[in-house]
C-alpha cells in the first residue's frame, strides 16, 4: 500500500474485480476497508475524477458485504467533507438504520434534495438522525414537523441550529397544544413569528407559563396569568417581534410611503399565507397602528377583520382571503364565510369607524 495517491486507486480496480469474481465475504471486507483507508489517508488530495473513482469502487463494494461492513463504512465516511457522493447517497436510503444513521446526521455532502427525499420515504428513525444534523433548513424541518413523531419533533425544536418555516412553526404551535415540554421548546425558539408566539402563550398552561419566566425573566411580566392578559401584554413586548416581523413592517412601510400599497397588494400577501405584511397592510389602509391591527386580527372571531376591512374600503373577495388566511394559521374550525359576507355587506362604515375608534382608546388607556 506504498502507491501514490495519484494512482493507488486505479490499482485496486484488477483486484477488485478478482475479488468480486472470485473472493469470499471476507476477502471483500478486507478489500472494503483497504479502499476505505486508501480514500481517508488521501482525502484532501484527490481530485473530482479520483472521488469519482472511488465512488465507482465503493458502489461495486456495497453490493456485494454485509450491513455490519456498510455500517462500518458509513461511520467512516460520514464526517469527510469529500466523501464520494454517490456511495454517501446510497449509504443514506438504506432501510437499516446503522448503515443510514451515520450520514444522515453526520456528512455535509447530502444536500437539502437529498435529506427531504429521504424524510419523506423512510422511518421515524432515519428522521431522528436527520434532526441532529448540526444545520438544519426550514425545507427540511417542515418535513420533519409534518411526519416526524414526538421524539423526532422534540429533537429538531431543541437543536440550535434548526431553521422553521411560518408553516413549520404553525403545526409546531399547534403540535404543542397539552405538551408542557414542546410548548416550552417552541416558546423559547428566537424566530417563533409573533402571531404564533402570541396563540402559544394564550393556550399555554401554568406550568409553561412558569417554565418561559424562568427562561426569560425579562419577559416575565409578559407572561399572563389569564388569557387575554397573555395576548395583550405579549403583543407589546419587544422581545416578540422577530427580525422576520421587523422585515415585513418595513417592506410595507416602504409601499405605503411610495403608494404602492393598495387592495391587490394587502390580498396578495393574504393569499400568500404572510401574516406579518398582511396585518401590518390592514393597518396602514385603515389608518390605525399594527398592534391594534393585530389585537383585532388574532381575535377568536372574524369581527375585527371586518371592522378594518370595511373602514379600508375592502371587497369582500380581499376580506375571505384575510379570513382563510387567519384559519389557516389558528388551525381551528373554519370560519362561517357565508355569514361573515353577510355580515360585511350589512356593516356601515360609519359603524366601523365607531368601533375602531372604540379600539383606539382601548389601546390608549393606561394599564390597571
Amino acid at each position: 500500500m506504498s502507491l501514490k495517491p495519484e494512482t493507488a486507486p486505479e490499482s485496486l480496480l484488477d483486484e477488485l474485480q478478482t475479488t468480486l469474481a472470485h473472493g469470499t465475504v471476507a476477502r471483500r471486507v478486507e478489500t472494503l476497508r483497504r479502499v476505505t483507508d486508501l480514500f481517508i489517508n488521501g482525502s484532501v488530495n484527490y481530485s473530482n475524477e479520483q472521488i469519482v473513482l472511488f465512488d465507482d469502487v465503493f458502489q461495486c463494494l456495497l453490493e456485494h458485504i454485509e450491513n455490519s461492513a456498510k455500517a462500518l463504512l458509513a461511520n467512516r465516511l460520514a464526517p469527510i467533507d469529500t466523501a464520494p457522493p454517490q456511495t454517501i447517497r446510497t449509504l443514506a436510503f438504506d432501510d437499516l438504520i446503522e448503515v443510514a444513521g451515520p450520514v444522515l446526521t453526520l456528512s455535509p455532502r447530502l444536500d437539502d434534495d437529498t435529506l427531504i427525499e429521504t424524510a419523506r420515504s423512510k422511518s421515524q428513525a432515519h428522521l431522528l438522525a436527520i434532526s441532529n444534523r448540526k444545520t438544519l433548513s426550514g425545507a427540511v424541518t417542515d418535513v420533519l414537523v409534518l411526519r416526524g413523531n414526538d421524539e423526532v419533533i422534540q429533537s429538531a425544536v431543541n437543536n440550535p441550529g434548526a431553521e422553521f418555516t411560518e408553516r413549520g412553526f404553525t403545526r409546531l404551535v399547534s403540535r404543542a397544544e397539552g405538551d408542557d415540554n414542546l410548548s416550552t421548546c417552541v416558546g423559547l425558539r428566537p424566530n417563533i413569528p409573533r402571531h404564533l408566539y402570541l396563540k402559544l402563550v394564550a393556550k399555554a398552561s401554568d406550568t409553561v407559563r412558569q417554565r418561559l419566566e424562568a427562561a426569560n425573566p425579562q419577559q416575565a411580566k409578559e407572561i399572563p396569568i389569564a388569557v387575554k392578559e397573555a395576548t395583550r401584554r405579549a403583543r407589546s413586548a419587544p422581545s416578540g417581534v422577530t427580525p422576520d416581523t421587523t422585515i415585513a413592517h418595513a417592506l410595507v412601510k416602504s409601499l405605503y410611503q411610495d403608494g404602492r400599497l393598495d387592495e391587490f397588494q394587502l390580498a396578495a400577501f393574504a393569499e400568500a399565507g404572510k401574516f406579518d405584511e398582511t396585518n401590518a397592510s390592514l393597518a396602514a389602509l385603515a389608518n390605525v397602528s399594527v398592534s391594534i391591527a393585530e389585537n383585532m386580527m388574532i381575535e377568536t372571531r372574524a369581527e375585527g377583520v371586518m371592522i378594518l376591512a370595511k373602514v379600508s374600503g375592502l371587497s369582500w373577495s380581499t376580506v375571505r382571503s384575510i379570513i382563510n388566511l387567519r384559519d389557516d394559521i389558528s388551525g381551528g374550525e373554519p370560519t362561517d364565510l357565508q355569514a361573515c359576507k353577510d355580515t360585511y355587506e350589512r356593516l356601515r362604515p360609519s359603524t366601523a369607524q365607531q368601533v375602531l375608534r372604540f379600539h383606539r382608546m382601548q389601546q390608549s388607556a393606561p394599564a390597571a
